[in-house]
């Protein structure tokens, strides 16, 4: 066998012919060793890092602290409903007033109904705003907003059950009896009174003490 020529050689000119010296040499085909798993090939090692000892969980949060504000979101809903109650009445008896050339009595009812309806609403507000802290930040400050607007509720009660007491026309004709005047303050005051008992209990108590701890997000810690 004969190497071949340039193409630009001379096609006169005789080239000598060359050997074949067969394939070039290889390296020896050497198998894989044997795995950690008896397989022929070798397992590689995990791609990601080896961090640390697990985090340990937060604290959970009471379910006596979620349950008085719930509680709190009740009676706001309560109490909103009865303050428009009270300025729809309020406002119905000035205008009846006002039709009959007005009365010092009936003015001065109007004048209190509507004071009292503001500090209902705003007590309202107290009571959203401090089941909202308890639910999402951990703290003295949301413990006792929270605490504060349920005792809120207990006086406005204390103050409707003396104030009726001493409307007697009212008591007579429309609540009947003494004894309903009571029902109806009990139901009431129930849940305010129940919430801040919750509130009140120890373990409630220790975990609104940390006032450091940070943020805590979700209904479920």
């Amino acid at each position: 066998m004969t190497a071949p020529g340039s193409p630009w050689a001379d096609p006169a000119t005789t080239t000598e012919p060359v050997a074949y010296l067969g394939p070039p040499p290889t390296a020896p085909y050497a198998p894989p060793a044997p795995g950690p798993y008896g397989g022929g090939w070798p397992v590689p090692a995990p791609y990601w890092p080896a961090y640390g000892p697990p985090v340990p969980a937060r604290p959970r949060r009471p379910g006596q602290l979620v349950a008085s504000s719930v509680l709190a979101f009740v009676q706001g809903g309560l109490v909103a409903l009865t303050s428009a109650y009270l300025l729809l009445l309020a406002s119905t008896l000035g205008v009846v007033s006002t039709g009959f050339g007005g009365d010092a009595e009936a003015d001065a009812l109007v004048a209190e109904g509507t004071v009292v309806t503001i500090v209902q609403l705003l007590s309202v507000v107290a009571l959203v705003v401090g089941g909202i802290l308890v639910l999402n930040r951990r703290s003295r400050s949301s413990w006792l907003t929270l605490l504060v607007a349920l005792a809120v509720q207990l006086l406005l009660a204390v103050y409707w059950l003396v104030r009726l007491s001493s409307l007697d026309a009212l008591t007579d004709d429309v609540l009947g009896s003494a004894g309903l005047l009571v029902a109806a303050v009990l139901f009431y005051v129930a849940a305010p009174a129940v919430a801040l008992g919750l509130l009140l209990v120890g373990p409630v108590r220790r975990w609104s003490d940390d006032a450091g701890a940070a943020p805590v997000g979700g209904a479920a810690r």
